[in-house]
């Protein structure tokens, strides 16, 4: 998978020293540009935006969050109670399947509850107040994705109900509809999605208040056509009279952060391999699963080619073949401290500690005032208390 970001930005100045080792460093000033592009989208087309926390959850910055986006969609009872918690707006949540204990829970929390089948909508209205709104995700049946275990209009696919087996009665008692078949897509690709939805869903769009058009927008990114999206907004709110909204998660912490290790050691197995305190498994999941190569900071053309990978005992475990900035010395490496870009999203909320690795601290810099905390460290309790 080709990633389509690593702008390092601010950080192609930021002393990597001044942080421990392995920590994640996330700007506040880029999160706020990338908002403030939000914020225009938002006011110049009349849609909602919320902030999708399965991809980017440090509520360290939810105030700020706040002051831009109308709330936050969820994926589920734990992440709708950190909404709840610590950010502020209208919380959505989305679940494949709920139980029941935890639905009755959600309900007191959420403003929107997205079933994925009418069948569960059926086995659990009963339960549902007349103040909260409910939607159905559809599958439009149509792949915009490049990775197809990434994409949730695979074969086969358990995300969204089916679009060809949508009938009318199943619309009964909905507020809106909501699809999510993006991942790091331009416009074109919502266009087109839109239109295969258009031409197959024969309904009534005044039973409905809302759209929801999920995430996968990087409507931060530079070549993003932002003023067709714009165009393509009003015109979708003013045919059908719902409100429509998005979801990015991604695109509110574009190039916003980085994943800081050091070499530990290197050795040479037909060639150079070298061990470093950030874990693919640990700390960067997606680079396995998907998978694909993070962008390193300053990386050289010219030095020689070194194999990084981490600590664990995962034979995977491994970041990819890098050209590391200072030339490949054996001895003089050691200690070394490297970046990955565009770390804020989706690696922060996926970490673990298999193996008892150490999780990365997090910390908060400002590339424009250069103030810099640490926000969180973490101890082995957290390896400990997963356990019994």
């Amino acid at each position: 998978m080709q990633t389509q970001a690593g702008d390092p930005g601010a950080f192609a100045h930021f002393d990597l020293s001044r942080v421990d080792s392995p920590a994640f460093v996330v700007d506040s000033a880029k999160i706020r540009h990338n908002l403030e592009i939000l914020e225009d989208i938002k006011k110049r087309s009349g849609v909602k935006i919320l902030s999708a926390m399965k991809a980017f959850s440090m509520w360290e910055l939810a105030p700020l969050i706040g002051q831009t986006l109308d709330g936050c969609c969820t994926s589920g009872l734990w992440e709708a109670r950190l909404a709840k918690e610590k950010y502020s707006g209208e919380i959505s949540t989305y679940c494949a399947a709920f139980k029941e204990a935890d639905l009755v829970e959600i309900i007191e929390i959420s403003d929107h509850i997205i079933f994925n089948t009418p069948m569960q909508y059926q086995r659990y209205k009963h339960i549902l107040p007349d103040s909260v709104d409910v939607g159905l995700r559809i599958n439009p049946l149509h792949s915009e994705g490049e990775v197809e275990k990434y994409d949730p209009c695979q074969p086969h696919s358990r995300l969204g109900f089916p679009i060809d087996q949508l009938r009318p009665e199943y619309l009964e008692g909905m507020d809106g509809l909501h699809f999510h078949t993006l991942c790091e897509h331009g416009f074109a690709p919502l266009e087109r999605t839109w239109n295969i939805i258009e031409s197959k869903l024969d309904i009534d769009y005044n039973i409905l208040k809302w759209i929801n058009f999920g995430g996968g927008h990087h409507i931060t990114r530079d070549d993003y056509d932002r003023d067709a999206l714009v165009k393509f907004l009003i015109e979708v709110q003013s045919k059908t009279g719902c409100q429509i909204y998005l979801e990015p998660g991604e695109a509110i912490a574009l190039d916003a952060g980085i994943l800081v290790g050091e070499i530990l050691d290197i050795f040479d197995n037909g060639m150079k391999v070298g061990i470093t305190d950030i874990s693919a498994t640990c700390h960067m999941p997606d680079v396995i699963e998907a998978p694909y190569r993070p962008a390193m900071l300053h990386e050289s053309d010219n030095n020689d080619i070194i194999r990084l990978g981490g600590q664990s005992c995962l034979a995977g475990d491994i970041i990819g073949d890098y050209r590391l900035p200072a030339p490949l010395n054996g001895k003089t490496n050691i200690g070394q401290r490297i970046a990955f870009l565009d770390q804020a999203h989706y690696s922060m909320v996926k970490t673990n500690t298999f193996n008892g690795v150490p999780l990365p601290s997090i910390w908060l810099w400002d590339s424009e005032s250069d103030a810099l905390k640490c926000v969180r460290q973490f101890a082995w309790s957290e390896f400990r208390n997963r356990l019994s």
